[in-house]
């Protein structure tokens, strides 16, 4: 039997004892609305629907904790089994063949697709129809499919971009009434990576399936959504009609207090914190929030306040729809949080300082629904000192295992990354996939394709970005090295499950990487009676994190036949220069630079041990301090800065190590000067600072 036809049997197996229907027929413009509505979250969908996911994880993978359960080859080409659900057509001559992405026959929509390259043609078949809804660029029908839709809508196809359209991945539904089938067209020897994820609702669920010219129809509403997705924190409209009730609070060491009582039935719709504290990156991880809805015995959620919110550790801004970030340190959810008789909310001190604790929270009215309603969840677990791996060390990591009925609707990470290696191929910590089981799942109903792909983006990007339902506020680098956050919000992919879900993802690196630490949270609602495998948190869990001091970068993978050197030893003069002490930077200092005026420079001297072609590589500091530079090689420019020649390191809020590159020049041997040239100063430009830690001459083999 095939999976899909294996999918189609369990499906309906599932949704046997369900026959409720919804009386409104689901459609493009009702599930556009779904993208902003946190309310339905809270109770158990109706219609009845599983999601599930195609993608090009390596075939190999069968048997669970078996030898081949953490075979890689997912999309690069060459796969010893094509990652496909079938071969329709075997390559020709030229090598390109046809294959079946998926093949679902219930009714359903598409939710969510991601690539991170991917080459072929897709033709995507509804309903049995002979023609198909898309035939063209596989890429273009996995991240913009309503591109072509959109212009002869006479609608500006750059409203979708940033909102329904997410880094790597497309939210744009596509409503199907009784099947969907997807085929790929092109060479399996090169790249396909891809992730399809459905839902595939009731058997007697009303659909009305997309056509093109949903985006006519449905074009105000499009746009009010793209307008809400595109500023979540600011065009958020709350629905209650109460006052918030505020929260103040001052929480000695090792105490906790209770700063909230609420009787029911009513739901939270916001919560809003502030925390301050002599050291404010502690306070957010050594501060637990208890959430204890309907006299529970432990919180349904416990979290450190910092990693609740999906940006810890510190301060780290990011907007999305369930969550935002302000760079004053205001923290807003947006998770609607039910409960039938009382909620308490407490806030636990296991640090070493006091806490000082500000914000609100507002209540909506909510009618508890004994069938349908349920608990909001959010338990944050970690492991410090893991081994990470590439060979045979990769394990599973546990986030979620919970015997029950809800709805999984989010995941965040907070790592601690201490490889040496400064480039994304070499350092990244997430070559690993998500594995999702849920109900009667032998195997899981969503395998991803690696930690990055789950998190919507590609190749171990280390560069900080946020969407509606994604983000990485937090990379300290160079490349994946030190601090990482990650999160995903599950809103129109949320993953309901009746009896059981168990979310793993795989601790898959490129290299071996001692004295990990990776903490997270599967965020999900749970019918009362929900059980699940926390464990309380410790206070050594909470312990404060730090970088190992004294690291050197390592010239392997992406760095290899690199020579460094740290940029006070090739330092001609110390004009107007300056250290900084942190264990973020090499040897555990940053050079600092503070230029006097627009025609400031400053010289290093690079040897070169061998005439050649290379590549010259600055690790500096970005910060809100920083400002621009032109870099010259033997006072010429050598592409650094591209076209302008320009290289600007200024980044708000966060201070960052990354690495600014040449071209790809000629060399001789002997030494050569790189001169650093400052451009400014513009009023209120008086205190721009230049941190260099290292450079790297890179043999170009």
């Amino acid at each position: 039997m095939s999976r899909t036809a294996l999918w189609s049997l369990i499906l309906w197996l599932v949704f046997l004892p369900l026959r409720a229907v919804s009386l409104e027929p689901v459609t493009t413009g009702t599930l556009i609305e779904e993208m902003t509505n946190m309310v339905r979250l809270a109770d158990f969908p109706e219609p009845a629907y599983k999601t599930i996911q195609f993608s090009s994880y390596d075939r190999r993978s069968k048997l669970p904790g078996g030898p081949d359960w953490f075979a890689n080859s997912d999309g690069f080409g060459g796969e010893s089994i094509p990652n496909f659900e079938a071969v329709l057509a075997e390559p020709d001559d030229q090598g390109i063949g046809e294959y079946l992405m998926c093949d679902v026959r219930s009714p359903g929509a598409i939710v969510r697709m991601w690539t991170a390259a991917i080459e072929g043609r897709i033709r995507a078949y509804l309903d049995g129809a002979e023609e198909p809804v898309f035939d063209g660029p596989a890429r273009e029908f996995l991240q913009s499919p309503y591109r072509r839709s959109a212009e002869a809508a006479g609608m500006d196809p750059e409203i979708f971009e940033a909102t329904f359209r997410q880094r790597d991945a497309c939210y744009f539904p596509i409503p199907f009434a009784k099947s969907c089938r997807i085929v790929w067209r092109g060479n399996v020897q090169r790249i396909h990576f891809y992730e399809i994820q459905i839902r595939c609702y009731d058997p007697a669920t009303k659909v009305t399936t997309f056509q093109s010219e949903d985006l006519a129809t449905y074009r105000s509403r499009i746009e009010r959504i793209a307008k809400v997705l595109a500023k979540p924190g600011d065009m958020w409209e709350y629905q209650s009609s109460q006052e918030a009730a505020p929260i103040e609070a001052t929480i000695l060491p090792q105490q906790t207090a209770e700063v909230l009582a609420l009787e029911g039935p009513q739901a939270i719709e916001r919560i809003t914190l502030n925390l301050a504290a002599k050291d404010l990156d502690r306070a957010l991880r050594r501060t637990i929030l208890h959430i204890v809805c309907d006299d529970y015995p432990w919180g349904q959620v416990q979290s450190p306040v910092g990693d609740f919110f999906g940006a810890a550790p510190g301060v780290n801004p990011f907007d999305s729809v369930p969550f935002t970030v302000r760079p004053d340190g205001e923290m807003t959810c947006r998770f609607i949080m039910p409960f039938a008789k009382s909620c308490k909310i407490r806030l636990e001190n296991k640090g070493d300082q006091q806490v000082h604790v500000s914000g609100s929270i507002l209540p909506v009215d909510y009618a508890w629904n004994d069938s349908r309603s349920m608990h909001f969840r959010a338990r944050w677990r970690v492991d410090h000192n893991l081994v990470a791996d590439g060979g045979s060390g990769v394990r599973d990591l546990p986030f979620v295992i919970a015997n029950g009925a809800g709805v999984y609707v989010g995941t965040a990470v907070m790592l601690l990354n201490p490889n040496p290696i400064p480039t994304p191929w070499g350092s990244w910590w997430g070559e690993g996939d998500e594995k999702i089981f849920v109900d009667q799942d032998v195997q899981p109903s969503t395998f991803g394709t690696g930690s990055e792909d789950y998190f919507n983006y590609s190749w171990s990007a280390p560069d900080i970005f946020g969407f509606p339902y994604c983000g990485q506020p937090r990379d300290d680098g160079p490349a994946n090295r030190g601090f990482v956050v990650n999160h995903r919000w599950h809103i129109m992919d949320a993953i309901p499950f009746r009896s059981r879900i168990a979310f793993y993802m795989e601790l898959f690196s490129h290299e071996r990487t001692p004295g990990l630490s990776y903490a997270r949270i599967g965020y999900h609602y749970g019918r009362p009676g929900l059980s699940d495998d926390h464990i309380d948190i410790s206070s050594e869990d909470v312990r404060h994190l730090s970088l190992p001091p004294d690291w050197r970068p390592a010239a392997r993978f992406g760095a290899s036949d690199a020579d460094f050197y740290q940029a006070e030893d090739v330092l001609v003069d110390q004009h107007r220069t300056e250290f900084v002490a942190n264990a973020m930077w090499a040897k555990d200092r940053l050079l600092v630079w503070n230029p006097a005026s627009g025609n400031d420079e400053l010289a290093f001297k690079l040897p070169v041990k061998q005439a050649g072609k290379y590549v010259i590589h600055m690790t500096a500091a970005f910060t809100p301090r920083s400002g621009k530079l032109a870099i010259r090689l033997d006072g010429k420019d050598v592409g650094f800065g591209g076209e302008e020649g320009i290289v600007d390191l200024e980044v708000p809020y966060r201070t960052l190590a990354r690495t600014v590159s040449s071209e790809r020049i000629e060399l001789s041997e002997g030494d050569h000067v790189l001169s650093l040239h400052y451009q400014g100063k513009l009023p209120g430009d008086s205190d721009r600072q230049i941190g260099i830690d290292f450079f790297w001459v890179q043999k170009q083999r």
